[in-house]
């Protein structure tokens, strides 16, 4: 079992750990937004190749099904691409009205 002074140095150690993330705050803040743009930019790649695929595997199943081999298969991909394209535009103006909502919360702090 641990006695009185172990846990007194476990509460010193998590004060100093305490005050070296409150005191490095900036370079924290930094580093999650770049994880933040990360992870929406491969939001956006896996929205447009999700339409795509889509797409593909409609107009393939449609081609093999009513036997025009290129036309449907040709149509859905380009209907998956705009399907794909419409769907990141959406998520980035999702992503500016937050970031415009934040600015205005911040500049009213």
């Amino acid at each position: 079992m641990a006695n009185h002074g172990d846990n007194e140095r476990l509460r010193q150690l998590d004060e100093k750990i305490a005050r070296a993330k409150g005191g490095d705050d900036k370079s924290g803040s930094m580093a999650s937004d770049k994880y933040s743009q990360a992870n929406t930019a491969w939001r956006m790649v896996t929205e447009l190749v999700a339409g795509i695929v889509l797409g593909l595997g409609i107009g393939l199943g449609l081609d093999a099904l009513l036997g025009t081999k290129p036309i449907m298969l040709v149509l859905f991909i380009l209907l998956g691409f705009v399907a794909g394209v419409r769907v990141m535009m959406r998520t980035a103006a999702d992503i500016q009205k937050k970031q415009v909502a934040e600015a205005a919360k911040d500049e009213r702090d």
